[in-house]
């Protein structure tokens, strides 16, 4: 029987710089815990949070000697290889090593657990739940995966909140354990916002990948509720209501109206809720998060007053520069559902401005030839569609050249224009006409190291 988080107070972190972990780091030493750390590189804002704390490790690299039987657990991150040093000499020693789920799983053995799930828009659905819970004073612990505006970390755990609300990743949980994340969290109340084949070089069918988020379904227990997008073709194939002792709650997007690029809300009066995100993904995230604060006890008419707060999640369509003439946005899109539904959105949100959207394949699935087709007519929205990606990315995960024919071939759009070279991507960009029109850049990484707020202030002027 594994100990309680409560009681493990001293904890060493391998790959204690990565996104989530350093912030699991920082969230066991606010709670007081004796916490050590190791990696091979730490990136910012990791290395000043950590330094802030006392807990940026001296120097980079793998150090066995840093583990010893005064741990009471490990915790190793996804980053770190099945080989690493410390990993080795800790199981070597028998101490309990932890993934990053099973972690978060035995510190909320004793609490209700929201998981979120689904291939897009769980990071706006988790958000949107803890404004909401937060707006209402609500006592709870979260597990998200980005930085969201109003909180100082990415994970919050403590002894006192009755319930935790995890945004539940379909990755893998470490480089020991090849479990989904989502499948350790054991949730009473699961989400899946949406299936869309990603993570090609773990999934490598699409039948495999939906399987992981049926096993999830199925794992909803007896007086648990599973909350889906009914319209999702791929999620209706694995949320077929299969135990009587379940509840299933289906939904669609919100009911609303858009008025001069801004959306209102209608709720059940037929009365008008001005809220700051549009499109109808994000009309999905708030019917989903309403489903799941209605579970929590909070009433439609609180849930509506706490929305019109909600800016947004960190880097999912963000305002980056308003013009007289032309908004910039950013988004954190990559995955070819993703694409489709920010691209349509935004379009539909100024019907009567130009379309110019950038996007910028980076993930392993996204530069995978073999994955490539899924990209067809996904990206036909925009008036002015451009794709960027840099070969030494391919280089560096060991992928093939990609020419830019393929490219073109793949999305399916013969007026599609590629670029390899960030510098060319920006001198295009500010060639374009920007009166009366909008412009949008999708990406999970930087468009390496493009200066968007610079570009945008040159676009909107």
């Amino acid at each position: 029987m594994a100990s309680t988080p409560s009681s493990l107070q001293r904890l060493h972190l391998i790959a204690i710089g990565g996104s989530i972990m350093h912030n699991l780091a920082l969230a066991l030493h606010k709670r007081g815990a004796h916490v050590t750390g190791s990696d091979d590189e730490i990136f910012e804002p990791a290395k000043s949070r950590l330094a802030a704390a006392g807990l940026l490790p001296v120097q980079e690299g793998w150090f066995p000697e840093k583990v010893s039987t005064d741990l009471d657990a490990v915790i190793v991150g996804m980053h770190a290889r099945p080989d690493n040093p410390e990993l080795l000499k800790a199981q070597e020693l028998g101490l309990r090593v932890y993934s990053f789920p099973e972690f978060i799983y035995e510190a909320s053995k004793n609490k209700q657990r929201v998981v979120i799930g689904g291939s897009h828009g769980k990071t706006s659905i988790t958000s949107l739940i803890l404004h909401v819970l937060r707006y209402h004073g609500r006592k709870f612990d979260y597990a998200v995966g980005a930085q969201l505006e109003g909180f100082d970390l990415m994970v919050q755990l403590t002894e006192d909140a009755p319930i935790i609300i995890i945004e539940g990743d379909e990755y893998l949980s470490s480089p020991i354990d090849r479990r989904p994340k989502f499948h350790l969290y054991q949730h009473h109340i699961g989400v899946i916002s949406g299936i869309s084949w990603d993570h090609i070089n773990v999934f490598p069918t699409e039948e495999i990948y939906r399987e992981q988020f049926k096993t999830f379904a199925d794992m909803t227990p007896k007086a648990g509720t599973l909350i889906y997008d009914r319209d999702d073709e791929q999620v209706q194939l694995v949320t077929v209501p299969s135990s009587p002792d379940v509840k299933y709650i289906g939904y669609g997007p919100h009911e609303h109206v858009i008025r001069q690029g801004k959306t209102f809300l209608l709720n059940k009066k037929d009365e008008e809720v001005p809220v700051q995100v549009f499109g109808e993904h994000n009309l999905r995230n708030i019917s989903a998060a309403k489903e799941v604060c209605k579970c929590l006890g909070i009433k439609g008419k609180d849930f509506y007053e706490a929305l019109g707060s909600f800016k947004g999640a960190a880097r999912r369509l963000e305002l980056v520069r308003e013009g007289q003439e032309s908004v910039v946005y950013k988004d954190f899109a990559h995955a070819p559902s993703k694409l489709k539904a920010t691209a349509t959105a935004f379009k539909k949100q100024y019907p009567q401005r130009k379309l110019v959207a950038c996007l910028e394949l980076h993930t392993f699935s996204s530069l995978n030839p073999a994955f490539l087709p899924q990209y067809a007519h996904t990206f036909d929205a925009p008036d002015v569609a451009v794709v960027y990606f840099n070969p030494h990315v391919l280089e560096h995960k060991r992928l093939p050249p990609l020419p830019p024919e393929a490219v073109q071939q793949a999305f399916q759009r013969p007026n599609l224009q590629v670029f390899t070279d960030s510098r060319q991507l920006a001198e295009f960009l500010r060639n374009q006409n920007w009166q009366n029109a909008n412009l949008l850049m999708m990406t999970s990484g930087t468009f390496d190291g493009l200066d968007l707020v610079q570009l945008a202030t040159d676009i909107t002027k």
